[in-house]
């Protein structure tokens, strides 16, 4: 019997749902995913044919709730912002819609996110990467940024992201108030520095700006 596209996306929000509640009560660690496949009212192998491995099911998690988070961010903006806001909020919008995943989120974060996304590497978190550092090349890109960006810049924010999303995973301030102290004073520092290098340094670098200024 065929399989409709409604059906295999029927089939592929079941698991994730599934996996989220797992993840949630058990923990990273000790929800297979024979568990998850089960829940989700599948066999095991059938499971593989939508996600290779638990980690892939995380990205697709963390993947659909910070793509409604971006479409959010693109809503709001009104083209007055300065790149630091306009980096906060893309960043922050990110990691509100990932509360709830927060609970799982820390152990499965050297898993699913490597240093830097590499084309030619296979791993569950690479497409995330690419899609992230993209969203971030079009933030520059409207603040005067010329692309593509070079490797360093590219190095410099994912490991800026990194820190705040490991600091903010654990964060138990109240309202993770923290975590946006962090953010906002890393995110202040890189968005300067588009600013403050001389102008030797930024025509190395691929990069312009407009006169815009960050605050």
């Amino acid at each position: 019997m065929r399989i409709t596209a409604q059906a295999k996306t029927e089939t592929r929000d079941r698991i994730l749902t599934e996996a989220a509640r797992l993840f949630h009560d058990r923990g990273w660690e000790n929800a297979t995913t024979r568990d998850i496949a089960a829940a989700a009212g599948i066999a095991n192998g059938t499971l593989f044919n939508y996600f290779p491995s638990k980690e892939a099911i995380a990205a697709a998690l963390i993947e659909d709730a910070t793509a409604a988070a971006f479409d959010n961010f693109q809503k709001r903006r009104t083209g007055a912002e300065s790149l630091a806001e306009d980096l906060f909020s893309f960043v922050w919008g990110g990691l509100k819609s990932l509360r709830k995943f927060r609970k799982f989120l820390a152990p499965a974060l050297d898993i699913v996110f490597s240093p830097l996304a590499q084309p030619t590497r296979i791993d569950a978190g690479a497409a995330l990467r690419a899609r992230h550092l993209e969203s971030v090349s079009r933030i520059l890109q409207d603040h005067g940024v010329q692309l593509p960006l070079s490797a360093v810049i590219q190095q410099l924010y994912w490991t800026l992201y990194l820190g705040v999303l490991a600091f903010w995973a654990a964060d138990n301030s109240p309202h993770q108030e923290d975590s946006l102290a962090l953010l906002d004073r890393s995110l202040r520092l890189f968005a300067g520095s588009f600013l403050n290098h001389p102008a030797a340094d930024l025509a190395a670098e691929g990069v312009t700006h407009h006169g815009r200024k960050t605050k």
